[in-house]
């Protein structure tokens, strides 16, 4: 017999959130079973369940789990029972596209993903790839950990991708739960850092943490471009196209701009003045798998740990209600044993 679990489901394509009990088979090949103990809630599994269609459904939705592994399927020999990983949306490429072998297996044309194409990680238990998950370093608290699996681990690659020098300025537009945590990893590496955000709240937040400035966008050419001189280089988490815009404007000569937030928004930048100014455009998406235990060694260090928030899984469905609404400050975390 089959044991069951607790998971947060999508029924259908743009289905309510719902709880509901689910089979757990046994491990398959290259697979591990998990006891789940904390998984964060992204913004990304809101915007799944808002698909008109899926490649997986039912689907559980998750990719930011933090659990111990209780049964290894055939092949599996890098990860051991009784070691606790993290499960990130990669849950497994190809390995042999141009992509995979040069490190960059998130752009992997064959790619399967948690939450999206294969089962997530909102469960009690589950089945999962093993091929990219993560160990944790010991002592690292699981609901801590959980959103470092995504948010922390697009965070520290878009700030690694900015490539900026120590003393340099970075203005960071969103200071959600992606964008408080790379205010973290700019200042661990020497950056100043503007902060621009809609939420009074997020910006008196953001000055906490360390940030030289935090206005808001209608200010940021003000503030960013003509008082601070501008920016080096810009990250969007915003999912806005008026923010990449303002963001352009507050850059200064050969400076770069990195798109992390996503939106099908149309925006427009004068070609004449990219290439006068040399700015660089670059869309930033997850990160190395080197990025991900970057980002869990800090955060075991005491460095760069997320804001979070636990919640039981009842909850769930009450927690993307309020992340569609904006009301979510810093990072959501189930944490089952809790529930």
């Amino acid at each position: 017999m089959r044991e069951t679990a607790l998971a947060v489901c999508l029924a259908a394509p743009q289905a309510p959130v719902r709880l509901n009990s689910i089979e757990v088979a046994e491990p398959g090949p290259g697979e591990v079973t998990v006891r789940l103990e904390a998984c964060g809630v992204c913004h990304s599994d809101l915007m799944i369940s808002q698909l008109e269609s899926l490649p997986l459904t039912p689907l559980v939705l998750g990719h930011e789990g933090i659990g111990v592994v209780e049964a290894l399927g055939a092949g599996v020999t890098h990860i051991a029972v009784g070691t606790r990983v993290g499960i990130n949306y990669l849950a497994s490429s190809c390995g042999s596209c141009e992509a995979c072998r040069r490190g960059a297996e998130r752009f992997c044309l064959r790619q399967h993903n948690h939450g999206y194409t294969r089962h997530g990680a909102l469960t009690t238990r589950g089945v999962f790839a093993a091929q990219n998950l993560i160990a944790l370093p010991p002592g690292l608290n699981p609901v801590a950990a959980a959103p470092l699996c995504c948010a922390g681990w697009t965070a520290y690659g878009a700030v690694r991708e900015a490539n900026l020098q120590s003393g340099q300025l970075l203005a960071i537009f969103g200071l959600g739960g992606l964008g408080h945590l790379a205010l973290h990893y700019a200042r661990h590496r020497g950056l100043r850092v503007a902060a621009v955000d809609v939420s009074p709240q997020k910006l008196e937040f953001a000055q906490g943490l360390g940030a030289e400035a935090a206005c808001t966008v209608e200010d940021a050419r003000k503030v960013i471009g003509k008082e601070l001189g501008g920016a080096h280089g810009a990250i969007v988490f915003a999912a806005s196209a008026t923010a990449v815009a303002t963001a352009f404007q507050t850059l200064k000569r050969g400076a770069s701009l990195i798109l992390v937030g996503m939106t099908a928004e149309k925006f427009s930048l004068g070609v004449t003045e990219t290439v006068l100014k040399g700015i660089r455009i670059q869309g930033s998406y997850l990160g190395t798998r080197q990025d991900l235990e970057t980002v869990f060694d800090l955060a075991a260090q005491g460095l760069a740990r997320p804001q979070v928030h636990s919640y039981p899984i009842d909850q769930a469905p009450e927690i993307f209600a309020r992340l569609k609404a904006g009301q979510i400050l810093g990072r959501a975390v189930i944490e089952f044993q809790a529930s």
